[in-house]
């Protein structure tokens, strides 16, 4: 009324004044004068007022007692026109503040009567609110009287008066509590010493407050009184009192007015003494109440709970917590235990409905929960109000799934079909709204049957309760069905999202502190220091503070929070609902990362997880530590699907995607929903933005993502992203085309949070690299065994995060590649390859990275890059190891000229390859290594040099493919060429090399230790490659041996100049002896036997057909070579100081080679012998230097000697080199004058020619085995090196040393001939004429006589020996050749017999059969010469050890221990046994016709065979009786012709010979009884069956025998016979009669034949007796 007190206003209301007086005297002209005459009074004083006064309102003030009485008195006239006219008028005086305290009672007092006769009410409530409003004189208890008037009209019948009156009450109570705060503001300024509080409750205790304050003291006092229905201790005069109103007005001034509250003790006094106490009365009826119990069963009945006080109740509890939460900590946990309580299952549907809106309103506080929690939760023995809150929360949520609502009667039958009283009407239809035809889904949560649909309730983050405002409802309100569900949701999504917002603002803040003062503490400023420092830790303490807070606030909600959503996200069907309870998790998730505790994060991102797999599936995942193991078992999924959905909620989810489980047993397939889609976008989501806060929790996220990856069927393609698989893959795979428009989104959204990696911190990134490799160890676990298609996630995005992470890939390198190489290890062939694809693909990538600084300046890192791939090496997976070479062969194109220090690495690659690793890998490493030699040798560092001679010569052993092998022998001659191209550079920086390690060793103290240590490095580099090709020169392969062979002789020999004089010392020692003594190891304990090439029947040519003559090849190769060295290099070789050592060594192996069995090797030995001897001239070597270089003086062509500076002795020389190499292009042999030197090596060489001579020709002294006898080139060659020989030694040549040359040329010619194929096949023929050696002995002593002619007298006297060696020959060949040859050699001739019993007792068993048949037609023929010769030096005893061994001989071929082969045809066998028959008509006419020239026991060994011979015993018991062994009849027949022949012929004339024959009659005759028992035996037991063939060509050959038998016997002279012999023979034939039953008519015809001859013994009884008798 700003207006009021301007000179218009005034006038106006003097006018008014005058005229409402006016008015007011018209009225009461006839009825009231009094009143009229105080009207018209009223005029007169109003005038006078105004013209004495210039301050006109202030004087109407002083009197506006009297001003008011006229109308007082007006309205006390109770007529309802006047007393209106007069109210109008007061409102007009009070409007304009002219009305002063004593008025005002007054006017009060008036309003009061007019009250207690109900007039004008609500005129009433009009003037006392402008009264109250306008100004403040109406204090105490005027006021408490206008109070007590607007109270009582409300309790009037009339609802008008009632409301109007109702919302007067509320307005005046406030306008108490206003004035008391603008009381407050004026008073502000004072500062007033506080007096203390008693703590008693008298109510006139309030003598410390202002007036205004007093006044709401006492009204706020009285109203709880009121409430709490007491008498009141100021509002004198109510009559009656709602709680309902009271509580309201109570919650509105708390509401209103909390400063009030919080800065006067003595109201704080009456919140805790008076209110809290109240409503905690107020409660106790919901407290008790129970729904559902009877109240019969108590004795007192359980007061109901209320509708309306409890929701008022609520309201006030909900201001008292949020406003007066600091003053009343205790009472607000108790407060808030309640309300916690209210939301028991068993409370009343609507009190649950508003405790759940209270809640809200807390949830939406953040601060405020943060206060409960420091107050409650982080205190020790207090109620931990906070959790209590969430948990309760959640499981309100869980209890409405589980017990459908029973509160409302509308819908204790029909789910929710009630559309009264609830904000939102529910359809009838349970969710389901039927439009054109389809149906859409309200949305909805629904768990196991229970449905709920979502309403929708508040914006976010408010809470606008719709119960708690229900003032007008006495009767609870039907709560729809959902609603409560929905706050409950809403609750949880408020307090996630404020706890969330709340600690991460205040953690960001933090964050931001510390950066500034950590900024600020590091710039150079002094004096702040102490003090920033002092803030720093101040800081430091609040936040510990603040972080404890937050850790508790988290712990404390964190269980509930979970258990609420998951069970929500499990039962949600809307997509909206699902959004909001995922990115709550999510937040949370986040949340407890970024405060580092680790278990909730983990359960909440479990959460998620589960929510993106398949129902059952998840649990396997991640329930258990090891996910569930891989693999794709793939079924159809008609049948299937239905089985799979999840007994909750599922059924109202659109299935989006069928999959296979990743499991080892997949259980049929999975169905994944469009819910799971959304979790898995959200699992992404959160490791795309929270990666760096997941930690551990990585190897969730991932092992599920792995999971949905592999349903949804997305395979890892190149850069490790996944892309969606064909349909091939996983036949069971469907996709819907919704998921398939998402699954690009998805794999880019994958790939995408790989590629973030680059933004974590080094700590994160570890863990989720360890998180890839854990997952990746279980996928591998999964994939043993079978071999089915593995899990490659985690390969693939260790693959992808590598990539991205380059710029610091050292600090994650060594497990990346660690865990890659592991799984390039595994058995299942598709991991593996991807493990070796994510290996080779970030190697390639690493080199290919532009670090900083780079590679060529950082070679740790490069080394780092590439040790992966040298261990690729040791895994034995040859698609691996194919890989890795890939890899080498891609470097090195790409990167072959920058390698540097990477290169024995990538050499070593190369060179790991083994011989069982497959031709294939063998050949790519070949390649690269082909690669290297060809581009690369000049780039690499020249100490890498040597490891490619290494790998080479590693190729060269390689077995797999020859033509690898001979390639790369080819290989070490282009590097050996290089190094003879670069030699000066190669030379320079290896000595440089050389000079910097020698140095560090010294520092070290060690010795440095490098093969051929003394030579200079090049040297090194030179003899590596010699040795390289000295191993290869004793390979298994004849080929590879003769290349390196060849390529090593011709190495040495072209580019052996470039070495220092001093390293020929150790190539002739270290590379060519030693090669030699290998070789010679080898060649003599090489396999004799045949190999059979190929394996077909393809022949090798018989000079190479086993591996004894293969090396012979190699030994006769390399000997050769070592010759021609020697004999090329002497000039540099002589001045070495151990020449002499090194020509006796050679000489030695010359020894060895020609007394080797081989005629080649030995014929070769003596070609080399020849060679060295300079008896044949070598080839020109047209390059040979003018000077050796390596002797570093000039050599003069002078006589004398020179002394060489560069040598450490001087040495005598008597040729110049000039000279040397003009001898070596002359034909003739070069004469050497006599140097000691020189002598002494002459001697030498024919010490080893005598060595030879008389060790090849010796005869052999063991007759073991088959005996090696010397070629005749060989001993033609022999014989023929002695006169070159002897020009060298003639000076010294003695009688012992011509003794020594006859001997051995004797020995030389009496060497039987052997035929030069193979010691195996000896000759079937004997020769005479041994032209070729004798010509060459002849000549020998040819020389040697001519020298003796011309020589000196001491010569002479050698004439005798050499005649008599002559003389020798010359009866060799006068004799008849033959006889000459064996009779000087009668050793040879027991030798001869000996070498061939081998093969002839062999007989069958002989390797192959020509050698027996050969071995007894030399032995016919040998015989047939030799027997004579032996029968006639019988006397002599010199041939006394032949006889016994020809007799075993014969015995062991012709009753050979060996079974004839069972494929022998009978053809073969009849020739066999001519063969037999053969050797012993033999014997019948060479040897037992002479038997009185021959040993007794030869002649009984004979005979002994014979005996065996003429009865066939093969043996015929049943088991061998089916084999059908062949036997010998006609060689039994001849056996036993001749035996007797032999027996009974005429010519026996020595009782012992006679002896012989009757023992032998005697034998024959017992095994004839014998053979026919056994028959008869054997026939009897055999019944029906006929018998084996064999037993009857036996019987029937005995009844031949015996007939024989008895006509020799006739034919014989009478006196021969012994008459024992008689006696056996006629014991024959009762055994003879037996056979008659026999069924086989060959047996009888042949008794027949034996039966007949016994006529001759019929003779009368009478003389038989007598002859018996004498």
């Amino acid at each position: 009324m700003s207006g009021t007190n301007s000179p218009e206003a005034v006038k106006k209301l003097l006018e008014n004044m005058q005229s409402d007086l006016r008015a007011l005297s018209l009225e009461c002209k006839k009825k009231f004068p009094p009143v009229k005459e105080a009207a018209e009074s009223g005029i007169i004083k109003v005038k006078t007022i105004a013209a004495r006064n210039t301050e006109i309102l202030a004087a109407l003030k002083e009197n506006s007692s009297e001003v008011v009485q006229p109308f007082l008195m007006g309205c006390g006239t109770k007529e309802p026109k006047i007393t209106q006219l007069c109210l109008a008028a007061i409102q007009r005086l009070m409007s304009h503040e002219v009305v002063s305290e004593t008025a005002a009672g007054n006017i009060i007092n008036m309003l009061w009567q007019l009250m207690e006769n109900s007039l004008e009410e609500l005129k009433l409530l009009q003037t006392v609110l402008v009264l109250l409003t306008t100004n403040t004189v109406v204090h105490d208890e005027a006021l408490s009287k206008a109070i007590v008037l607007c109270f009582r009209l409300h309790f009037t019948k009339d609802n008008i008066t009632n409301n109007t009156a109702a919302a007067t009450v509320r307005q005046v109570v406030t306008v108490v509590f206003e004035r008391m705060v603008a009381e407050d503001e004026r008073h502000r300024d004072i500062i007033e010493q506080p007096v203390l509080v008693q703590g008693n409750s008298n109510r006139r205790c309030v003598s410390t407050l202002k007036p205004c304050a007093k006044d709401a003291y006492m009204l706020f006092q009285d109203l709880c009184q009121l409430v709490n229905a007491d008498a009141p201790y100021w509002l004198v005069g109510m009559t009656e009192m709602t709680r309902t109103f009271g509580l309201e007005l109570l919650e509105s001034v708390l509401n209103d007015f909390p400063q009030v509250f919080l800065q006067h003790q003595e109201f704080s006094f009456l919140l805790k003494e008076r209110v809290c106490p109240l409503v905690i009365k107020l409660f106790s009826p919901n407290i008790k109440f129970r729904q559902g119990s009877s109240s019969s069963s108590s004795p007192a009945p359980v007061e109901k709970p209320y509708f309306p006080i409890c929701m008022r109740l609520l309201r006030v509890v909900s201001v008292l917590i949020k406003q007066f939460y600091s003053l009343l900590v205790t009472e607000c946990e108790i407060f808030l235990s309640l309300l916690v309580k209210f939301l028991d299952a068993d409370k009343p549907q609507w009190l649950r409905a508003v405790a759940v809106e209270s809640i809200h309103r807390l949830c939406v506080q953040p601060q405020l929960l943060r206060s409960f929690c420091q107050s409650y939760d982080m205190k020790q023995h207090s109620t931990k109000v906070f959790r209590d809150i969430v948990n309760a929360l959640g499981s309100f949520i869980q209890s409405l799934f589980l017990v459908p609502p029973t509160g409302n009667p509308a819908t204790t039958n029909q789910a929710g079909n009630n559309n009264s009283g609830g904000p939102v009407s529910t359809p009838a239809n349970s969710g389901m709204l039927g439009i054109g035809g389809g149906v859409t889904l309200l949305p909805a949560f629904e768990y196991r049957g229970t449905w709920i649909p979502i309403l929708t309730i508040t914006v976010q983050g408010s809470a606008k309760a719709t119960y708690l405002e229900m003032l007008d409802k006495v009767e609870p309100p039907t709560i729809p069905e959902g609603y409560a569900m929905s706050v409950a949701f809403h609750c949880l999504l408020d307090l996630v999202r404020g706890i969330t917002s709340m600690i991460e603002g205040e953690l960001g803040e933090v964050e931001t502190e510390c950066q500034t003062t950590t900024e600020a503490a590091s710039s150079p400023t002094q004096s702040s220091e102490r003090q920033e420092s002092q803030s720093t830790s101040d800081q430091m303490d609040k936040e510990i503070v603040s972080r404890a807070v937050w850790e508790e606030m988290v712990n404390a909600c964190w269980c509930g929070l979970l258990a609420a959503l998951s069970l929500l996200l499990d039962a949600s069907t809307d997509e909206a609902a699902t959004e909001n309870i995922l990115k709550a998790e999510l937040t949370m998730a986040a949340l407890c990362g970024r405060l580092g505790l680790v278990t909730s994060r983990d359960a909440f991102i479990t959460a998620i997880c589960k929510g993106s797999l398949p129902p059952h599936y998840a649990l396997t995942v991640l329930n258990t530590t090891t996910a569930a193991t891989l693999s794709n078992k793939s079924y159809s999924i008609q049948g299937q699907s239905v089985m799979m959905i999840s007994p909750s909620s599922e059924s109202h989810q659109q299935v989006v995607a069928v999959g296979q489980p990743l499991a080892v047993q997949p259980q049929g397939t999975v169905m994944l929903t469009s819910k799971n889609i959304q979790c898995m976008r959200t699992l992404l989501n959160l490791a795309h933005c929270h990666g760096a806060v997941l930690g551990t929790s990585w190897q969730l996220v991932l092992a599920t993502l792995q999971h949905l990856v592999w349903i949804l069927g997305l395979k890892p393609s190149s850069g490790g992203a996944l892309k969606p698989g064909r349909a091939v893959e996983g036949p069971s795979t469907v996709l819907t085309t919704a998921v398939m428009t998402d699954l690009p989104v998805i794999s880019n959204i994958l790939s995408r949070l790989f590629e973030s990696s680059q933004y974590l911190d080094d700590v994160s990134l570890h863990h989720l690299i360890n998180a890839l490799c854990s997952l990746s160890l279980e996928a591998m676990d999964m994939a043993y065994g079978n071999n089915k298609e593995p899990s490659l996630f985690a390969v693939a995005k260790l693959l992808e995060t590598g990539l991205v992470n380059m710029h610091r890939i050292e600090i994650l390198w060594r497990p990346l590649t660690g865990h890659l190489l592991e799984v390039c290890q595994h058995p299942n062939s598709r991991m593996r390859e991807w493990g070796a694809e994510a290996l080779t693909s970030l190697i390639k990538a690493g080199l290919t990275f532009s670090h900083d600084p780079p590679l060529s300046q950082n070679q740790r890192l490069q080394l780092l890059l590439l040790n992966p791939l040298k261990e690729m090496s040791s895994i034995n997976h040859p698609d691996i190891r194919l890989k890795q070479l890939e890899c080498v062969l891609q470097i090195l194109q790409s990167q072959g000229d920058s390698l540097g220090p990477g290169w024995p690495l990538v050499l070593g690659v190369m060179g790991a390859i083994r011989n069982d690793q497959g031709e294939s890998l063998i050949r790519t490493a070949f390649q690269c290594l082909q690669l290297v030699v060809t581009d690369f040798l000049p780039t690499m560092p020249c100490t890498c040099l040597q490891i490619v001679v290494d790998v080479a010569g590693s190729f060269g052993l390689h077995n797999q493919e020859l033509n690898i092998s001979l390639t790369s022998i080819g290989l070490l001659w282009n590097i050996s060429d290089y190094f003879f191209q670069r030699g000066e550079t190669i030379e320079k920086e290896l000595n440089k090399e050389e000079a910097a390690q020698q140095k560090q060793a010294e520092e070290k103290g060690v010795v440095l230790n490098r093969p051929f240590h003394p030579a200079p490095p090049f040297d090194c580099l030179w003899l590596c490659l010699y040795a390289k090709l000295g191993e290869l020169c004793v390979d298994p392969r004849p080929a590879v041996r003769k290349s390196a062979g060849q390529t090593l002789f011709s190495t040495i020999g072209a580019h052996g100049t470039l070495l220092q004089h001093s390293t020929w010392h150790t190539v002739i020692w270290k590379v060519l002896f030693h090669l030699l003594d290998r070789v010679r190891e080898s060649s003599t304990t090489a396999d004799k036997e045949k190999i059979e090439s190929g394996g077909g029947n393809i022949l090798i040519h018989h000079s190479r057909d086993t591996a004894e003559k293969q090396w012979a090849e190699t030994w006769v190769l390399t000997l050769a070579g070592v010759a021609r060295i020697f004999n090329t290099r002497r000039y540099l070789l002589q001045p070495l100081g151990d020449f002499s050592r090194a020509w006796d060594v050679l000489l030695d192996h010359i020894q060895s080679a020609a007394l080797s069995k081989n005629n080649e090797v030995s014929l070769a030995a003596l070609k080399s012998f020849q060679e060295i001897l300079q008896i044949v001239s070598p080839v020109r070597d047209s390059d040979k230097p003018e000077t050796p270089p390596a002797v570093n003086v000039p050599v003069p062509v002078l006589l004398g000697s020179i002394s060489g500076p560069g040598l450490s002795r001087p040495f005598v020389r008597t040729d110049s080199i000039g000279e040397k190499l003009g001898r070596y292009n002359s034909s003739e042999p070069p004469i050497v004058t006599d140097e000691l030197e020189d002598l002494n090596l002459w001697w030498a060489a024919w010490n080893t020619w005598y060595r030879i001579g008389s060790e090849s020709t010796k005869p052999p002294v063991t007759f073991d085995k088959l005996t090696f006898i010397p070629s005749q080139p060989f001993l033609t060659a022999l014989t023929q090196i002695f006169p070159a020989l002897y020009q060298h030694i003639k000076a010294g040549f003695s009688m012992g040393d011509l003794q020594k040359l006859g001997v051995t040329l004797h020995s030389a010619v009496s060497v039987p001939i052997s035929s030069d194929a193979s010691p195996f096949i000896l000759p079937s023929y004997t020769e005479a004429v041994l032209t070729s050696l004798q010509e060459a002995v002849l000549t020998a002593l040819d020389v040697l006589q001519k020298a003796i002619c011309v020589g000196p007298e001491n010569m002479q006297i050698m004439y005798p020996a050499i005649f008599d060696q002559l003389l020798a020959f010359v009866e060799f060949s006068c004799k008849p050749p033959q006889y000459g040859q064996l009779e000087t050699k009668h050793i040879a001739n027991a030798k001869y017999n000996q070498t061939l019993r081998v093969p002839l007792s062999l007989k069958y068993s002989c390797p192959s059969e020509s050698t027996w048949k050969l071995a007894v037609s030399s032995l016919l023929k040998v015989l047939s010469i030799g027997l004579p010769v032996a029968r006639q030096h019988a006397s002599s005893g010199k041939f006394d050890s032949m006889w016994p061994e020809l007799a075993n001989t014969f015995e062991d071929f012709l009753f050979t221990k060996s079974i004839p082969p069972d494929n022998l045809s009978i053809q073969e066998f009849q020739r066999n046994e001519s063969i037999d028959v053969e050797v012993v008509q033999l014997i019948s006419t060479e040897i037992l016709p002479y038997a009185n020239f021959i040993p007794k026991e030869f002649v009984g060994q004979i005979m002994t065979m014979l005996n065996k011979g003429s009865i066939h015993s093969q043996s015929s018991s049943f088991t061998e009786a089916e084999i059908d062994i062949r036997l010998r009849e006609e060689f039994s027949k001849m056996c036993f012709e001749t035996l007797l022949q032999f027996s009974f012929s005429n010519k026996v004339t020595t009782p012992q010979e006679g002896y012989i024959s009757r023992m032998a009659l005697s034998v024959l005759l017992k095994r004839s009884q014998d053979v026919l028992h056994r028959y008869i035996e054997d026939e009897r037991l055999s019944g029906k069956c006929p018998l084996p063939r064999q037993q009857v060509t036996e019987i029937i050959f005995v009844l031949k025998a015996v007939s024989t038998l008895i006509d020799s016997l006739k034919k014989t002279q009478p006196e021969n016979v012994d008459g024992n012999t008689w006696a056996q023979v006629i014991a024959l034939y009762p055994t003879l009669v037996e056979c008659i039953t026999c069924s086989s008519a060959e047996v009888c015809s042949a008794l027949k034949e034996a039966l007949v001859p016994f006529k001759d013994f019929m003779q009368p009884p009478a003389s038989k007796v007598q002859n018996g008798e004498s």
